[in-house]
C-alpha cells in the first residue's frame, strides 16, 4: 500500500519488513523508536523527518498484534529515493533493536520495486484484455467457418439405394459403416466429418440396408430413447450388426456434440454382448455366412489339389490348419497315413474300406477322393469328400 504523505507516481520502492518485541507496545512507539535510533546515522541528507517531510518517503505504516506479553506485525513504508539510498533507510531501519523498554528485532522481508510490480501487473492485464479480444474475434471466425461448413456438409449429402436412403457420400469407399435412424442423424454426422452413415428411415429395414451390413462392418448408432431401442431391436434381428452404439439416454443422435458423439462411438460394444445383456435371442447371420464362405473356400482348395495330383499317383498330408505336410506315392498311401498321421488326406483315387479303416486307426479326419469304392462302415469322426462333392 502506498502512503498518503507520497504521490504514488513518485514511489519506486516499498519497502517491507517484520517486527517482534518482547513486550507490549503500539504503533506510536514503534515509529517513535525509528526516528529516534536512526537520527543522525545516515547523516543530514538522509534524516528520515526530513525525507518524509519532502515527500522523499513515505508514512511508516505499522499493524501490530499482542499475544501473551509480546508483539508481533508487519511495516512498509514507500520511497521515491534511489536504489542506494533506498537500501541505507532499509538497512537503518533493521538496525533498530529497542522500543521503548522492550527488546526488539526488525527483519527486512523485501524492498519491492513498485515499478515492476505495475509493469507485471499492466502486462497480466494486457494478456487478459488480449485474450478476451482474440477468443472474440475467433468464436466470430468459427461462427462463420460452421455456417459455410453446415452449408457444404448438407449438399454432401447422398441418396443411396433404391429406396434412396439419405447416406453420406463415402458409403461405398468404406469398409465400414454407421446405420442411424434418420435424415437429420446423417446430417449432423456429416457436420463432424463422418461421411460413412445411412439412415434406415423407420421401423422397417429397407432391403438395401440388410444388403450393407453383409458386406460391410455395421454399427448401429440409435438415440438413447424408446424409438431408439425399437429400431435397435428390428436391426439386430434382420441385419447383421456388429457393433451397437447409443446416444446418452433421452438423447438424440442429431443433437449430439462433436464430442459426445465420439464418446458414443468409442464405447460401442459387440452387437452380441448387447444382445446377452438384453436378454435378446441371437442372430446368427455372420456366423451362417462364415460357415458358408470357410466351406466354399475349402472346396476351392481341395479341387486345386485334386487337381494338382490328377495322374501323377500321388497322395497329399494336411494338418488341420489344411497345411500340406507331405506327400507320398499313392501306392505307399497305407504305410505313410501311419508315419504322417495328417489331419486330412486329397489324392486321385478310389477310397477303399482297408484306407478308411487305417485312416481312422492313424486319426486322419477327413478323406478328399476322386471316387467312392465299397465302403461299407464308416467310422464316426471321419468325413469323406469325392470329387461330385466339391462341385
Amino acid at each position: 500500500m502506498v502512503s498518503l504523505s507520497l504521490d504514488p507516481s513518485a514511489a519506486k520502492y516499498l519497502i517491507k519488513a517484520k517486527i517482534k518485541v518482547d513486550g507490549v507496545v503500539d504503533k506510536s512507539d514503534v515509529i517513535g523508536a525509528i526516528f529516534g535510533q536512526t537520527e543522525g546515522l545516515m547523516g543530514e541528507e538522509l534524516d528520515l523527518r526530513d525525507l518524509q517531510k519532502s515527500a522523499r518517503i513515505g508514512r511508516i505504516e505499522v499493524e501490530l498484534k499482542q499475544n501473551q506479553g509480546k508483539s508481533e506485525g508487519d511495516l512498509t513504508l514507500t520511497s521515491a529515493l534511489e536504489k542506494v539510498e533506498t537500501a541505507l533507510v532499509a538497512a537503518a531501519i533493521e538496525s533498530v533493536d529497542r522500543i521503548g523498554p522492550c527488546k526488539a528485532e526488525i527483519t527486512l522481508e523485501k524492498v519491492e520495486d513498485i515499478r515492476i510490480a505495475k509493469r507485471k501487473k499492466l502486462v497480466d492485464r494486457a494478456k487478459k484484455i488480449l485474450q478476451e479480444m482474440l477468443k472474440q474475434s475467433k468464436e466470430e471466425l468459427a461462427d462463420l467457418a460452421e455456417e459455410i461448413k453446415q452449408s457444404v456438409q448438407v449438399e454432401e449429402i447422398t441418396y443411396y439405394g433404391k429406396e434412396r436412403l439419405p447416406a453420406g457420400p463415402n458409403i461405398d469407399k468404406s469398409d465400414a459403416i454407421i446405420v442411424v435412424e434418420g435424415r437429420n442423424d446423417v446430417i449432423n454426422l456429416l457436420k463432424h466429418g463422418i461421411k460413412n452413415a445411412i439412415a434406415v428411415e423407420g421401423t422397417n429395414i429397407p432391403k438395401t440396408i440388410i444388403e450393407l451390413c453383409n458386406e460391410k462392418v455395421a454399427t448401429a448408432f440409435v438415440d438413447g430413447d424408446r424409438g431408439g431401442e425399437l429400431i435397435l431391436r428390428e436391426l439386430l434381428q434382420v441385419a447383421d450388426i456388429d457393433f451397437v452404439a447409443r446416444a446418452p439416454p433421452t438423447r438424440e443422435v442429431e443433437e449430439l456434440t462433436y464430442k459426445l458423439i465420439m464418446k458414443a462411438l468409442k464405447n460401442k460394444v459387440p452387437a452380441e454382448q448387447y444382445m446377452e445383456n438384453f436378454g435378446m435371442k441371437k442372430n446368427n447371420h455372420r456366423k451362417e455366412k462364415e460357415k458358408k464362405e470357410k466351406k466354399a473356400d475349402e472346396n476351392d482348395f481341395y479341387r486345386e489339389l485334386l487337381e494338382d495330383v490328377r495322374g501323377k499317383h500321388e497322395v497329399v498330408f494336411l494338418n488341420d490348419k489344411n497345411e500340406e505336410i507331405g506327400r507320398a506315392p499313392t501306392e505307399k498311401i497305407i504305410d505313410e497315413i501311419k508315419k504322417a498321421k495328417p489331419h486330412t488326406i486329397v489324392f486321385d483315387g478310389i477310397v477303399t474300406q482297408r484306407l478308411v479303416d487305417n485312416a481312422h486307426e492313424s486319426g486322419v479326419k477327413k478323406i478328399i477322393s476322386t471316387a467312392m469304392g465299397e465302403v461299407t462302415k464308416i467310422p464316426r469322426g471321419i468325413k469323406i469328400i469325392t470329387e461330385k462333392q466339391l462341385k
